[in-house]
């Protein structure tokens, strides 16, 4: 871990237990901190304190240094909340490859995904959750894991992160391949 990397890593912990002191002497904050739901409640929550504790460890504060032509999967502005970007990085026949940035995106309420093609996808960044039609409960998937995405396996996602947002790579590709 260089040196930069420690330092940022240091400054999160710092954060993190000033918050947790502030809550223990604060009966109101530690009911609304009881109160959160999920992950991104707490990093908003204790941002209305002065606490920055969103900004997970790695991640820059500004776009990574290099040629704007030099391609990178983590450069790009994030889209506006309830939205996403595609580009497709390559494609052949029968598959193609994009890269999503997704910013608090949900699938349309009225519908599921119901595509032809098989589908794999990686986490790059972020969080995100998905529900598949024949499960009960929702998966939950953070920055690492990959999913296949069968044929006509109906799915909808659920949540993805707030700014910087949330960065997949899927492939896509048709049983003629």
């Amino acid at each position: 871990m260089a040196e930069a990397q420690l330092q940022q890593f240091l400054k999160k912990i710092e954060q993190l237990n000033a918050f947790v002191a502030l809550s223990e002497a604060q009966p109101e904050l530690r009911q609304a901190l009881r109160d959160c739901s999920n992950h991104h409640d707490v990093v908003q929550l204790a941002a209305q304190f002065g606490f920055d504790i969103g900004r997970r460890w790695g991640d820059s504060q500004s776009k990574p240094a290099g040629p704007s032509d030099q391609p990178n999967l983590l450069r790009g502005e994030c889209p506006a909340a309830g939205q996403e970007d595609t580009e497709v990085i390559a494609r052949g026949q029968h598959w193609r490859l994009e890269r999503i940035h997704s910013c608090q995106a949900i699938s349309p309420a009225q519908g599921w995904y119901d595509q032809a093609e098989s589908e794999w996808v990686l986490l790059l960044r972020g969080s995100a959750t998905l529900q598949f039609e024949d499960e009960n409960q929702p998966r939950d998937l953070c920055v690492g894991d990959a999913l296949l995405i069968a044929p006509h396996r109906r799915h909808r996602v659920t949540a993805t992160d707030p700014d910087p947002g949330t960065v997949w790579l899927a492939l896509f590709w048709s049983a003629d391949a």
